[in-house]
């Protein structure tokens, strides 16, 4: 008796640790420390269901300790019955309006959330010259990385997201393989990519990215749908600008337009990512979505190596020779030949050295 006591007390310990650790997201990754419209929207309608179910459950808890108390049997006796209810018509619609109300006040303000982070209308509004009022991404999930393509500014990133603040940001979510899921936990979503149609939406970042504490300076995006052995892996990072440096951004980024490697180079790197790797990876941020392998134009600026590496040589070198080890499935395993260690490094050094930001 006393052993599976002990076993039970171990149910609410680990309630009280989940709690506390629910409490202890950063703020680049959380979804309880909102830092977008949308993301407070539904942090709101996530803080409205909890109360309605906190309520319910201590509505019932009290009723069912008043209930033992009061009628327990060392009290009234064994012979004792209490009133017998069935049937009672007022009951029945008391407990049949209370749970009415109860959806009522959680359905309407999810269903009106809903269709307006839906509203994409003015995705398609222009100014008189033609020009895209708002800015549109559209997000390609891959096998296991993100690619960014900005349709309307003519560029393309992969891994890594950059967008305006305290503006909406309309995102086109389509899939190249398999379903996944593309969500922002500190900025909102999420919204699952498919194969077969385009998904929409948009987003607000309030806040720049920059000032974080996470060290990098950047949120955290995930895909959040299981689409494969590495699906924990695939992460992306997103870089909130101000418009300025947005701009100053994209400026960089389409100043890279006929970039490429050289397989004649007299930089050993170089050369071997022409004769190996070009044929997969861009070097120009110029282009458009539907590559084979992630756009590296800006690896130098990047803050991790496929996506939740360390940032630095030695991951890279790890990868390059065996991506396989670190993110099972991955289409880029087995794509090219076998490199010396002396090309490896090399390699490394060239594609740390692409960069629009320094």
């Amino acid at each position: 008796m006393k052993k599976g006591l002990k076993k039970w007390t171990l149910f609410p310990l680990l309630a009280l640790v989940a709690v506390i650790l629910s409490g202890c997201g950063e703020e680049y990754i959380s979804a309880l420390r909102p830092a977008g419209a949308v993301g407070k929207e539904q942090f709101n309608l996530l803080m409205l269901a909890t109360s309605i179910m906190t309520l319910v459950v201590v509505v019932v808890s009290v009723l069912y300790l008043l209930t033992f108390a009061k009628f327990r049997r060392s009290k009234l006796g064994e012979d004792y019955m209490p009133k017998q209810v069935e049937g009672s018509h007022t009951l029945e619609v008391i407990w049949t309006v209370i749970p009415i109300i109860l959806l009522l006040i959680l359905s309407v303000p999810t269903v009106m959330a809903t269709y307006k982070f839906g509203d994409v209308a003015a995705m398609d509004v222009v100014d008189e010259d033609g020009n895209k009022k708002s800015l549109t991404v559209n997000v390609t999930a891959k096998l296991y990385w993100w690619e960014f393509e900005y349709p309307d500014l003519g560029i393309v990133t992969a891994q890594e997201l950059v967008v305006p603040t305290k503006e909406k940001v309309y995102f086109n979510l389509i899939a190249a393989d398999v379903k996944h899921s593309f969500w922002i936990p500190a900025i909102g979503g999420k919204m699952d990519t498919n194969v077969e149609n385009v998904n929409k939406f948009y987003l607000i970042f309030d806040e720049e990215s920059a000032p974080l504490n996470n060290g990098e300076g950047v949120w955290y995006g995930k895909c959040a749908e299981l689409c494969g052995p590495s699906h924990a892996l695939m992460d992306f990072k997103v870089k909130s600008l101000n418009r300025e440096d947005f701009d100053a951004w994209v400026g960089a980024m389409q100043a890279t337009e006929g970039q490429t490697a050289d397989r004649e180079s007299t930089d050993l790197g170089e050369a071997v990512f022409a004769q190996n790797c070009l044929g997969c990876h861009a070097v120009s941020g110029v282009g458009t979505s539907g590559a084979l392998g992630p756009n590296l134009a800006t690896f130098g600026d990047r803050n991790r190596v496929a996506g939740f590496m360390d940032y630095n040589k030695e991951s890279l070198v790890e990868w390059i020779k065996d991506p396989e080890k670190y993110k099972p499935g991955n289409l880029m395993t087995g794509k090219y030949k076998d490199l010396t260690d002396e090309e490896v490094n090399a390699v490394a050094d060239y594609l740390m050295g692409l960069s629009v930001e320094k």
